[in-house]
């Protein structure tokens, strides 16, 4: 059985909208620490055309520090739950296996994890018994060193490879192909370059692995590399960045303004 998460023939490519319930994540943090705020913001991101809505109660900017169990927990599980009852389809953005085993009980059906499943040695467990799909996403180092002084021979080849290792490991816990998304992780132990070069590549990407491809573009610090904008005010950036990524055969966009970028995305999906 096909993955859920392929761009529908002749359809829009997947909206991941960012729900981060965290007090310092770079873009919005501190804005969703409240369950009900959270909660009211992750509906009208649905109703706005979100198929996903991604919750995360650890912020992963370069340079963050780890957050404890107890308090991710807190975060995120409430609205997990509460998102889940109203009809949304959620993700769980998180490293943590625990965290991971109470947001699916609690009614996520996606884990998205920027370690790939590497950093808990019982997250493979999880998403297998659970069944679930995953989203392993490639990161050189960890959130709080990544962006100190990453090096690659060869971005694209180093990702694909590391694609191949980690698709290997979970195929061998017994997750299903048919549940796994691949996301080369922009501004995740990258140079300017290499986020340039991953965007570009994405067709390649889809050329070597037969598993939806998501891509996290939104407000990265590479936009202001390029055009010098502040964080807050990148959303043009974003919108001409996913539309190359459409156009090379993206399946979703990880977003933080939905009703913005779903234009663009709509625009590009249609001429793609």
């Amino acid at each position: 059985m096909p993955s859920r998460w392929f761009r529908p023939a002749n359809g829009n490519v997947w909206m991941m909208g960012v729900l981060n319930c965290t007090p310092d994540s770079f873009s919005d943090g501190g804005n969703f620490i409240d369950v009900e705020k959270a909660v009211k913001y992750g509906i009208a991101m649905r109703d706005a055309g979100a198929a996903i809505i991604d919750v995360g109660g650890e912020s992963t900017r370069p340079g963050s520090q780890p957050v404890g169990l107890e308090d991710e927990l807190q975060r995120v599980i409430p609205v997990v739950k509460a998102l889940a009852l109203a009809g949304c389809t959620v993700s769980i953005d998180t490293m943590k296996a625990e965290v991971m085993s109470q947001a699916v009980a609690a009614g996520a059906v996606l884990v998205n994890d920027v370690s790939a499943l590497s950093f808990d040695e019982e997250s493979l467990d999880v998403v297998a018994a659970s069944g679930v799909d995953v989203c392993l996403m490639h990161m050189q180092g960890t959130p709080e060193t990544m962006q100190l002084k990453p090096e690659y021979n060869g971005v694209v080849d180093e990702v694909a490879c590391f694609f191949e290792q980690r698709i290997h490991t979970c195929l061998q816990a017994g997750i299903a192909e048919s549940s796994i998304v691949l996301d080369p992780g922009i501004g995740f132990g990258k140079r300017l370059e290499d986020n340039l070069a991953l965007i570009c590549a994405t067709g390649e990407f889809k050329k070597r692995f037969p598993m939806p491809l998501l891509l996290g573009l939104s407000r990265k610090s590479f936009i202001g590399s390029v055009t010098g904008a502040a964080v807050d005010d990148r959303e043009i950036e974003t919108a001409v960045a996913g539309a190359i990524g459409i156009l090379h055969g993206a399946d979703i966009l990880r977003v933080h303004d939905v009703s913005l970028q779903g234009r663009a995305i709509r625009m590009a999906s249609a001429l793609s």
